[in-house]
């Protein structure tokens, strides 16, 4: 039994069915090179007839002179028809790819319900419609919908397509579980039937997540003779979402010795992953495994402490195998091993039994339960713990603000903020609008400092969240703002706190301006006279 899984990639076409996912031709273009770096044997580009996106998509990605095999996907011809006339068929034809994506009914309901004609002429619209792509010199390979469901409900039928589009000339069968409904042991025993009654056959799987358990049935599949398997990039899809090769690829690669995608690729799945997400402007969760920023993150002291000796304690496997890295959180729950983990990682002396250490650890436990969260502002965080060691540098001072937001009849409101600073002695003074009283803020503090710190103007704010923390106090509530920013480099998070939302946002502003300022020794007008590389990113 061979023990090579072609990994069929089908994000660009299916990924794109998912609630709030639209690619450009562009995305999609960056999508697919992307998934080519990562090893994929197969790319669904989409359906070659259906927008001007996908009929630009599969024009212009030839010229990348992809590893990956290019799909077009399509149905089957049209009832009552020939297969040689059918548009739909033309199209993926003329599409220029190597392999053709075709689905066919496999559930006699369906054939009757959706279709409206006979179980024969489902028949031979899958037949004709395999024999001619091959006739043009296409891999097929033949989604069969519904299987799963059509093989409960008639097992008789649903083995008569697959043995029909084998007959045909397809190179590989897969069984789609369309619907998501179906258990793991009923996919090994159905699976199992199949592969005794078309021995031979190249059969694949398609998974879907409304029962949460794409992966695990994707597994048993493989377990019972599958060698094929499609799915997409974080697991997007329709409904709840395809199954997720960012789990699947590395279980079986890791776990179950089966050959998915080169060795030294698999170290590209989570930045692969991240990637993606960012494109197709999707937040990744961050308790996705494998993956996931939170994937190998550790809160608890008793786990810090035993991670700290040895990962295998509370880590299934090691996260750089897949890209991702160890993370200690520090929060109300931290012990002295979370605190000296992160001093230890940004390159800071902490004693821990110093007088030090407890005052830092007393200091955030106080802060997280005014409000402040460092899980998701590790930035903030290492700000905190630099100035408790007395390695901050601090390049400038902050004085004073005041806002002035004005709302005239119909016009929109213009916010106006005033800073005042002193750095390196100087006081400055300076104004700035903005769309906003956030935005009017950063604009005047940048103003004030890019004279001296002219790469401030490299950085920009990615995201902005706000959550109110006590909502019983209604308006007068205390709300905590989290900000994101970004250079060409790297991603950090800062944190603010206040019963006044412009205060808090304020606070965190500021953090994400004194942090992309570390290293930075003196003024020089802006000169980078580094000391020390800035500390974490990509938080």
């Amino acid at each position: 039994m061979s023990k090579s899984i072609s990994i069929f990639d089908t994000t660009l076409r299916d990924g794109t069915q998912g609630e709030g996912i639209s690619l450009s031709a562009d995305d999609k273009l960056k999508i697919a090179k992307k998934l080519d770096d990562l090893g994929v044997h197969y790319i669904e580009g989409g359906n070659p007839g259906s927008n001007s996106k996908d009929i630009e998509f599969f024009k212009r990605v030839q010229e990348l002179h992809l590893n990956a095999k290019i799909t077009a996907f399509g149905s089957t011809r049209r009832k009552n028809s020939v297969a040689e006339h059918d548009d739909g068929l033309q199209r993926m034809i003329n599409a220029g790819v190597p392999a053709a994506t075709l689905v066919g009914k496999s559930w006699d309901f369906h054939v009757h319900t959706a279709l409206q004609t006979t179980l024969e002429e489902n028949l031979a619209m899958i037949g004709d419609s395999i024999s001619y792509l091959k006739r043009q010199g296409l891999e097929v390979i033949f989604d069969a919908e519904h299987f799963f469901d059509g093989y409960k409900n008639n097992p008789e039928y649903a083995s008569a397509v697959l043995a029909r589009a084998r007959e045909a000339g397809a190179d590989w069968l897969v069984m789609c579980d369309t619907n998501g409904g179906t258990l793991p042991h009923e996919i090994q025993e159905m699976v199992s039937g199949i592969g005794l009654q078309l021995p031979g056959s190249a059969l694949g799987i398609h998974t879907h997540n409304d029962c949460e358990l794409a992966v695990a049935n994707t597994l048993s599949a493989i377990g019972a003779g599958v060698r094929q398997v499609q799915g997409t990039i974080n697991g997007y899809g329709e409904r709840c979402g395809n199954a997720n090769l960012c789990s699947i690829i590395p279980t079986l690669q890791l776990k179950m010795g089966y050959y998915c995608i080169p060795g030294d690729s698999l170290p590209q799945l989570t930045n692969t992953a991240r990637f993606i997400s960012e494109v197709a402007n999707v937040n990744m969760p961050v308790n996705q495994p494998y993956v996931g920023t939170a994937a190998f993150a550790h809160k608890g002291g008793i786990h810090v402490s035993a991670i700290l000796r040895d990962s295998r304690t509370y880590e299934h496997i090691a996260p750089e195998l897949v890209g991702n890295k160890q993370r200690v959180l520090v929060s109300e729950l931290a012990g002295q091993s979370n605190v000296l983990s992160k001093a230890q990682e940004m390159g800071l002396s902490l004693d821990p039994s110093s007088e030090q250490a407890r005052k830092v650890i007393d200091k955030i436990k106080d802060l997280e339960h005014q409000g402040y969260q460092f899980e998701g502002a590790d930035a903030s965080l290492e700000l905190l713990l630099r100035e408790a060691t007395g390695e901050m540098n601090e390049l400038f001072t902050f004085e004073s603000f005041k806002m002035l937001v004005e709302k005239s009849a119909g016009r929109p409101v213009v916010s106006e903020a005033f800073v005042k600073l002193k750095v390196g002695g100087e006081n400055l003074y300076t104004a700035a609008e903005g769309n906003g009283p956030v935005n009017a803020l950063d604009n005047a503090l940048r103003k004030a400092l890019q004279t001296y710190f002219p790469q401030l103007k490299d950085m920009h704010l990615s995201d902005y969240k706000v959550r109110v923390l006590d909502e019983q106090d209604q308006t007068a509530a205390k709300v905590r703002v989290l900000i994101e920013s970004k250079d060409y480099g790297d991603t950090w998070s800062t944190v603010g706190v206040s019963s006044n939302v412009i205060e808090a946002s304020w606070e965190a502003l500021v953090d994400s301006m004194r942090y992309a300022l570390l290293g930075q020794i003196s003024l020089d007008q802006g000169t980078q006279a580094s000391s020390e590389p800035r500390g974490l990113v990509n938080h």
